[in-house]
């Protein structure tokens, strides 16, 4: 293989190796400080960050208020200390070696104020910021002042000329490198535009080739690439590095720093990436996000995968299509066509007695127990996202005036719970689509590496 040559990341000289950061406490100070130890960067995530107490044991989260918006408050206070906790944790660990990011979901509610308590709250200790999942325009602005370099996430050479010419080109000093995420391969939340086929991947050195040819016409010819999404080991990607037509390239690995000894996913969840086969991982949209997402598919996934396949469309008014009344509550009805009602008796027969309406005109069933659960989570929410579609909690109205979206599930829960040691079958697992090659890959054979292996069998081409 290549050798791989050392790299200017967030104003120092590093390897181009990258841990991505996932987030909830998938990849948290002890990963990311690991990272950075061995002269890469680490990256910690700043979704719910865990708050540490003084022995380094973790506050879990908890709310005392009763009220949404209270609650929201008491979410981003949360995150912020969790931040900087992490950010301290890492830094430690680093010895100062290396570089520490913090990546951002941009559409959560309150990113920027999060953003912006955290870098103010660990001067010195974090060094970069990626943000994705949106257009984070506000993203260099926020992050220049503190001289903390930025890192947007795009899917397209188009997404990043629309940040630069609106945003970007008004703070150029600190734009460390432009992460291109593979929207096909990627695990967790994905770039996919509306004109993209989900089923039809496209490869991704053409993707790169054109975000550099835009890079270079604004005059950012060394600014790095970074690639992110179904890297595994470089001999994948020989052809890229040192190639004129991509220039800098840097590798961020999402799935493979979860089965390290540093990483902070449960032993269950680490089980559970062994033994994932090629396929099991499918690119979804059942966030409440609106974002397609990548995920395992296990319990959780099939419980939503089975409620969509089997949603009817209706009407609330009968006509000479939609002619048969099917009965919402003792109250009301809806109509569906005569071809559908076999097909609603016969989830009914199965258990699943609980209709309800969607926001496209259609309604799905649900067992007593699952809507029992869905409006206890309802009325929990702590207003995690911009605008949520399961609670349609919204920042900037309160509400998003639309009709909450059964066939979705709130997504800070699920996470949290899966991230802290909660069933891997029944709680949302994201995870990339190389992920199937943990169980023939060698270097598992015989254990879990350390992050410091891992990187030694990485520069290997292993």
């Amino acid at each position: 293989m290549k050798k791989l040559n050392s790299i200017i990341l967030s104003g120092k000289e590093v390897l181009p190796l990258i841990e991505g950061g996932k987030g909830i406490n998938a990849s948290n100070g002890y990963s990311s400080g690991a990272w950075a130890r061995e002269n890469c960067v680490g990256t910690f995530s700043g979704v719910t960050p865990d708050v540490l107490d003084n022995n380094g044991n973790v506050i879990m989260e908890s709310f005392k208020t009763k009220k949404r918006l209270d609650r929201h408050e008491e979410l981003v206070e949360y995150a912020i200390q969790g931040g900087i906790s992490q950010a301290k944790l890492a830094y430690e660990i680093s010895g100062g070696n290396g570089r520490i990011h913090m990546n951002m979901l941009w559409e959560l509610a309150d990113s920027q104020k999060m953003i912006e308590s955290i870098l103010e709250g660990s001067k010195g200790l974090i060094n970069g910021v990626t943000c994705g999942a949106g257009l984070p325009y506000q993203l260099a602005e926020l992050t220049s002042k503190f001289g903390v370099y930025y890192y947007p996430i795009v899917s397209s050479a188009r997404a990043f000329q629309i940040l630069w010419k609106r945003a970007y080109a008004k703070c150029p000093e600190f734009l460390g490198g432009v992460v291109y995420e593979d929207p096909w391969l990627a695990g967790g939340h994905n770039g996919l535009s509306n004109a993209e086929n989900p089923n039809e991947p496209e490869v991704p050195y053409n993707r790169l080739v054109e975000l550099r040819k835009t890079l270079r016409t604004i005059g950012l010819e060394k600014t790095p690439i970074i690639l992110a999404g179904g890297i595994w080991n470089l001999t994948d990607w020989e052809d890229y590095i040192d190639n004129p037509e991509i220039g800098d390239i840097a590798f961020q690995l999402g799935t493979r720093p979860m089965l390290t000894v540093e990483s902070p996913i449960s032993d269950a969840w680490k089980q559970l990436l062994l033994n994932v086969k090629k396929g099991d991982v499918i690119l979804q949209k059942f966030s409440p996000t609106g974002f397609y997402s990548s995920a395992i598919n296990n319990a959780f996934l099939a419980k939503l995968i089975e409620r969509k396949n089997n949603e009817i469309e209706y009407k609330s008014e009968p006509d000479a299509e939609f002619s048969c009344a099917l009965s919402l509550n003792a109250a009301r009805s809806v109509y569906i066509k005569p071809q559908d009602m076999q097909k609603a008796q016969n989830q009914i027969d199965a258990g699943l007695s609980v209709v309800q309406e969607t926001p496209d005109n259609t309604v799905v069933f649900l067992t007593p127990a699952d809507w029992q659960q869905m409006k206890i989570d309802r009325a929990e929410c702590a207003g995690c996202l911009s605008q949520c579609q399961f609670s349609t909690w919204s920042k900037a109205t309160l509400s998003t005036g639309k009709l909450p979206d059964p066939r979705t599930y709130c997504i800070h829960k699920t996470l949290y719970d899966g991230g802290h040691g909660g069933d891997v079958q029944n709680n949302l697992i994201f995870a990339g689509h190389q992920v199937y090659r943990f169980a023939d890959d060698p270097m598992y054979k015989e254990g879990i590496p350390t992050t410091k292996e891992l990187v030694e069998a990485l520069l290997r081409g292993e």
